[in-house]
């Protein structure tokens, strides 16, 4: 389960968030690549925007399903 006090500083403000147990694995890229991207040194990847629509927050919620580390987390 993701930590929400280990957050990624980069993550856009709200409820999903990306904590620092990333592996770089780059699944979750694959499900939500219009909300996930690389942090500045890629070294992991953060939300950089958070999802609006439903279909956006399908795309978060597969990325959390296929995180093997479960680094991906929702405050909401």
């Amino acid at each position: 389960m993701a930590d929400k006090l280990s957050k990624h500083p980069e993550n856009a403000a709200g409820e999903w968030y990306v904590d620092t147990s990333c592996a770089l694995c780059r699944m979750c890229l694959e499900e939500a690549s219009n909300l996930i991207t690389y942090n500045r040194d890629e070294t992991a990847v953060h939300f950089f925007k958070q999802p609006e629509t439903p279909e956006e927050i399908a795309a978060a919620q597969r990325a959390m399903e296929v995180c093997p580390t479960l680094a991906i987390g929702n405050d909401g």
